[in-house]
């Protein structure tokens, strides 16, 4: 009966969802999300923020409906230029760079755009499915995550810096450790006290990881250019945007992995995308038959962590419309839109409100079919960015970079921190030190600290806590288990790329 009915409520969303002016709503946040996902800085938190005014005046129904679409549409838009210009719009972004950018120097940034968008919509709608028949139950089983979990979680996400070490640990685990050592600078998050700030007070709040990722991706990548005396900013024509069947039958399998990772990662609080992302493209490369070609162009590089974001997407709605529980800073703003309507989220929501939660959660599925309609064929608006003369494209790339730096704090040192940071990446680039461990670290370092200090708040200072509950320990012997096969697997891709190269196959 519990599943009639909710058939029944969600036929009553569409009805509702496609009305002319919520399909309006619609596709303004779908295309604005992808606008800002594709400029490097702007993301979807400052987005929603930035238009939240805008949508009070709207009806709830609507303005909730272009909230969400421009969330979706941002973590869609973010993958663009991280293919064409090893740019990442979005920190969910990162990884895709790492196989669609090469993907796009060999003439197939046409097809990866394509997969990026299959995988985008798929894992959306995989998501949006989730949150229809499952919000309730995954909800309660995510508040089961306690400190002790979210610490043994964020211990077996460090082990990707075996997989993503570049082909040097030493190298990738220094630079680790540099990444975390960038993260405690700022507030400490027990003590709220400064720490390692040497009396500047621009270093009180930390450094922002957009201004880092602006620097060691779009900045650096302008400088190498510069170096390069590249006259094109994408070398090699994109290629057809359609993929081919080999292509689709390759991405099936991890288009479906990632979107099950990004969904149920994506129900804990403080999960991002961006964790999603790497712990999916990791997946792939320990499956992978060839993970030697891993970071040289391989399409599944970019399936998986594409549909691991949207997922995560996706399903941080379920704990936000259920409990209340925003999972990421995006849906914490959307959270305070739900309040400036008077809306509290929760089980009263769905008896309450229903027309307008099944409204909203329908016309998501809208979304995702509009932005696979609508960016399809926009992608080659994108596409000629990259015929532009790259010395005319290298300005306005540091324009927008310099843009995106300053807005997210409104302060000129997150734009120093952009440019240093770029000259850092440049230098990173040229004597091979994979910059991945840097941000993972960076990104994992807070939460994994915080996790600590109230692991062992709760356990009176006795550490044994985590070996003690079944689901932490669980998590940290599946942390020893991938240790172990990254670095085998780690191994025998260098040995089969050492192969390559005595046979004189030009490999990076």
């Amino acid at each position: 009966m519990l599943i009639i009915e909710t058939f029944q409520l969600l036929l009553a969303g569409f009805a509702s969802a496609l009305t002319p002016e919520h399909l309006l709503m619609a596709a303004l946040g779908a295309l604005i999300g992808t606008f800002v996902g594709v400029l490097p800085g702007l993301g979807p938190t400052s987005a929603i923020a930035i238009l939240l005014p805008v949508t009070a005046v709207l009806e709830p129904t609507q303005g909730m409906i272009m909230l969400a679409g421009i969330y979706y549409g941002a973590m869609y838009g973010g993958s663009t230029t991280a293919i064409l210009l090893n740019i990442p719009g979005e920190l969910s972004s990162v990884p895709t760079c790492l196989d669609g950018y090469p993907l796009a120097k060999k003439g197939r940034g046409g097809p990866a755009l394509g997969i990026s968008a299959l995988a985008s919509f798929g894992a959306g709608v995989l998501g949006v499915i989730g949150l229809v028949f499952f919000a309730p139950i995954l909800a309660d089983q995510a508040l089961k995550f306690g400190p002790p979990e979210y610490f043994a979680l964020m211990i077996l996400a460090l082990t990707l810096m075996v997989s993503l070490s570049g082909g040097s640990l030493v190298k990738s685990f220094l630079m680790g450790a540099f990444g975390y050592t960038l993260a405690l600078v700022g507030l400490g998050p027990s003590s709220g006290m400064p720490r390692f700030d040497y009396g500047v007070p621009a270093l009180v709040g930390g450094f922002d990881m957009i201004s880092i990722i602006i620097g060691l991706f779009a900045i650096t990548e302008v400088l190498k250019g510069i170096d390069e005396k590249r006259t094109a900013t994408l070398l090699g024509k994109p290629g057809s945007v359609y993929p081919k069947k080999e292509d689709l039958r390759v991405s099936a399998g991890p288009m479906l992995r990632g979107g099950i990772i990004g969904f149920f990662l994506g129900l804990l609080p403080g999960c991002s995308a961006a964790i999603t992302s790497f712990l999916a493209y990791d997946m792939e490369k320990k499956l992978s038959k060839h993970p030697e070609k891993f970071g040289q162009g391989a399409i599944e590089g970019v399936a998986a962590p594409e549909a691991a974001n949207n997922a995560t997407s996706s399903a941080g709605f379920i704990p936000l419309f259920s409990l209340g529980i925003p999972s990421s800073p995006p849906l914490a703003i959307l959270l305070a839109g739900l309040m400036i309507y008077g809306l509290t989220p929760g089980p009263v929501l769905f008896e309450q409100n229903a027309s307008f939660v099944w409204t909203v959660i329908a016309s998501m599925f809208v979304g995702n079919a509009m932005l696979l309609v609508l960016n399809l064929p926009m992608v080659w608006v994108w596409v000629k960015l990259t015929r532009v003369p790259y010395g005319i494209m290298a300005p306005i790339i540091l324009m927008f970079c310099t843009i995106g730096a300053y807005s997210v704090r409104n302060s000129m040192f997150d734009v120093w921190v952009a440019f240093l940071f770029g000259g850092l990446g440049y230098v990173f680039s040229k004597y091979k030190w994979p910059v991945v461990p840097l941000v993972l670290c960076f990104i994992l370092g807070p939460l994994l600290e915080e996790s600590f200090i109230q692991t062992m708040a709760m356990g009176a200072g006795d550490f044994s806590i985590v070996l003690f509950r079944p689901l932490s320990l669980t998590i940290l012997l599946a942390a020893g288990a991938l240790l172990i096969i990254s670095l085998v697997l780690n191994r025998r891709t260098q040995q089969r790329l050492k192969e390559e190269r005595d046979r004189g196959v030009d490999v990076a």
